[in-house]
């Protein structure tokens, strides 16, 4: 794995058999033989995507990359590789790496039968996706904490009675500035830049007041720093 303490702890604990697992914690800068290895996870390929030059050549290797804020698609298409290792994206936000079903994009999508026999292994369910930016259940979440900050912002009700509101009358498992909180306003913000981007879908245009929390770095809530929620399948169950 390519990546982060944080980020590489979330996937070890996904992984039932990872006595063979290494981390690179270099973001992949010093030079590697990925050949060497059966699997890769490049956690940091949405904010750098430069390495698919790597990997596109590593035939019939399986390798998963970050795909919330960039789709594979574009990805491969910036560099103008000829892919032939086997390419998939998933989301690779801790509170979604710890999700017990994950969501897998394809570059190719016959390649569905190579996916699914290689997760099995790896015992790790999925759900295999369009390759689009945001996935889904992030397009979805991070929707619906754009559309309470302009709540807020408007001064309709205030943050707790938001959450509250939204987890009594949804029952959905966080109010949405609980879940930015969790999730991290950094990877709500960026993942919705993208989105309205790639889309120009007014659903995500940006709320304002959601703009100013990232560019000052603040949470809604004054909380602690925890280490990655666990996230289970019912936590995303609208």
């Amino acid at each position: 794995m390519i990546g982060d303490q944080e980020r590489a702890d979330a996937l070890r604990a996904k992984l039932p058999t990872s006595e063979n697992f290494e981390v690179d914690y270099s973001d992949g800068e010093e030079e590697e033989d990925y050949a060497d290895y059966d699997v890769i996870f490049d956690v940091n390929f949405d904010d750098d995507n430069s390495r698919i030059e790597d990997y596109a050549s590593l035939r019939d290797k399986m390798v998963f990359v970050s795909a919330a804020k960039k789709s594979l698609n574009e990805s491969v298409y910036e560099h103008g590789v000829k892919i032939k290792c086997n390419l998939f994206g998933f989301n690779a936000i801790p509170f979604f790496i710890a999700n017990n079903l994950w969501e897998v994009s394809l570059y190719r999508k016959f390649e569905t039968p190579i996916l699914t026999e290689n997760m099995a292994k790896m015992g790790l369910p999925f759900l295999p996706i369009e390759d689009r930016v945001g996935l889904v259940k992030a397009r979805v979440i991070f929707m619906i904490i754009n559309e309470a900050c302009y709540t807020l912002q408007e001064g309709t009700a205030s943050i707790e009675d938001i959450d509250l509101s939204m987890k009594n009358g949804t029952n959905y498992p966080f109010g949405p500035f609980e879940w930015c909180d969790k999730i991290g306003i950094a990877n709500v913000f960026e993942t919705l830049y993208a989105l309205y981007d790639d889309t120009k879908d007014e659903r995500y245009k940006i709320c304002p007041l959601l703009k100013s929390k990232y560019l000052r770095n603040e949470t809604f809530y004054k909380v602690k720093k925890e280490k990655p929620v666990k996230a289970k399948d019912e936590d995303f169950d609208f």
